[in-house]
């Protein structure tokens, strides 16, 4: 088992992608660097932090990106979010089999917010145009910085997630909520909170992710395959519909209706019918879908 956990953003690539099929569009050697951090005496990175390119996966042709926790924690400036954009629009062109996102970030770098705000607004409009042209597109999270910000809300603009269980997924990070509205309101410290919350595990309960692996990036590898075939023999379902704007909304409700008084994740799991909600976490990826294969809630998106 090769953890996703703990590899960076091109040794991900190698795990997922087919033995070297990756062609980097913009590599480092390149040295295209945010224009802004240098005005701040702010370390570049010569990627901006943002591996783009296009792959095979199981003989397919993609379109990929893999986000770089160790720089800046995978957050999003100018040129950060113009390679995805650009690559996300590039393939509304050359119409690969699937895109797939490797993402790990915290969200827009505070050294260049609006540069960074707007980025990923076309990130977010260019993934749309993806989906309508009818290609896939997957998001692949289990970095230690998890997904979170606008990275978070392009994550969910997708048509699937793929999470391991030490993957995160949120709007806002643990610290930004224990800022705005004090540790009472949510505990960044509390590790085990945290994840109850954010993490893999919860995500796929809820239905905001469609699959939950190992950390093993053969397991993501699979995931992603399996979902764009998935999206493709149900090639109506790739574009985002009327419907399904209407039945994701109806599933914010229900959670609203259903959850909104509840003082912890573990509250929502027993409620939702989960047994033993306090073992449950403890077991391994593949038995946890196993025990709550008819809890769950949501679909592919």
């Amino acid at each position: 088992m090769n953890s996703y956990l703990e590899a960076n953003a091109r040794e991900r690539l190698a795990a997922v992608l087919d033995a070297g099929s990756f062609y980097e569009f913009l590599p480092p050697a390149l040295k295209i660097v945010s224009p802004h951090l240098a005005q701040l005496d702010a370390p570049v990175s010569f990627d901006d932090g943002v591996a783009i390119g296009q792959g095979r996966l199981f003989g397919e042709s993609i379109y990929v990106a893999a986000q770089e926790g160790g720089f800046m924690g995978g957050a999003v400036g100018e040129v950060h979010g113009a390679k995805l954009t650009g690559l996300l629009l590039r393939a509304v062109r050359e119409r690969p089999f699937a895109v797939v996102l490797l993402l790990e970030s915290g969200g827009v770098r505070l050294h260049e917010a609006n540069a960074g705000l707007i980025a990923v607004s076309e990130v977010m409009r260019a993934l749309l145009e993806v989906r309508a042209a009818g290609i896939p597109v997957i998001v692949l999270i289990g970095g230690s910085n998890g997904c979170f910000g606008g990275m978070g809300i392009v994550a969910r603009c997708a048509n699937a997630i793929v999470m391991s269980e030490e993957g995160r997924l949120a709007m806002s990070g643990p610290e930004v909520i224990e800022t705005a509205n004090g540790v009472e309101e949510f505990d960044s410290r509390d590790r085990a909170l945290v994840w109850r919350t954010t993490g893999g595990k919860h995500r796929y309960l809820l239905g905001d992710c469609q699959m939950l692996v190992a950390d093993d990036g053969a397991a993501f590898r699979q995931a992603a395959f399996d979902l764009a075939q998935q999206c493709h023999a149900n090639a109506g379902g790739i574009g985002l519909t009327l419907a399904a704007l209407e039945a994701e909304q109806q599933l914010l409700q229900d959670r609203i209706d259903s959850f909104g008084q509840t003082a912890d994740p573990l509250d929502i799991w027993t409620r939702l019918g989960v047994a033993d909600a306090a073992r449950l976490p403890m077991l391994e990826a593949e038995a946890f879908v196993d025990a709550t294969a008819t809890l769950r809630l949501g679909g592919l998106g």
